[in-house]
């Protein structure tokens, strides 16, 4: 499976951005924000979608300023799978 994930807008961004994805197949999807040690901050999705392209808002306006990476994990109805890992910067 060749899924999408686009770079979030704006990067770096205070307090919100958008994280964009394209599934090419419905697809249960789980989207991650990690800390720069590797530990799971928070989880911003976690459920089905269904094909086509899909924008998720993160408001970010408790966590502390640095470089935080997102990753989206997406398992096709097919059995393919995808995973992508980008890097955000909130600044305060």
């Amino acid at each position: 499976m060749s899924s999408l994930l686009i770079k979030n807008y704006p990067n770096p961004f205070n307090p919100s951005t958008n994280i964009s994805f394209a599934l090419p197949l419905d697809s249960k999807v789980s989207v991650k924000k990690y800390n720069d040690l590797g530990q799971v901050v928070t989880e911003l999705v976690d459920g089905n979608f269904s094909a086509g392209m899909h924008k998720i808002k993160f408001n970010a306006s408790k966590p502390a300023s640095g470089i935080y990476f997102y990753n989206i994990t997406a398992d096709a109805t097919d059995g393919s799978s995808f995973s992508e890992t980008k890097k955000m910067i909130l600044m305060k």
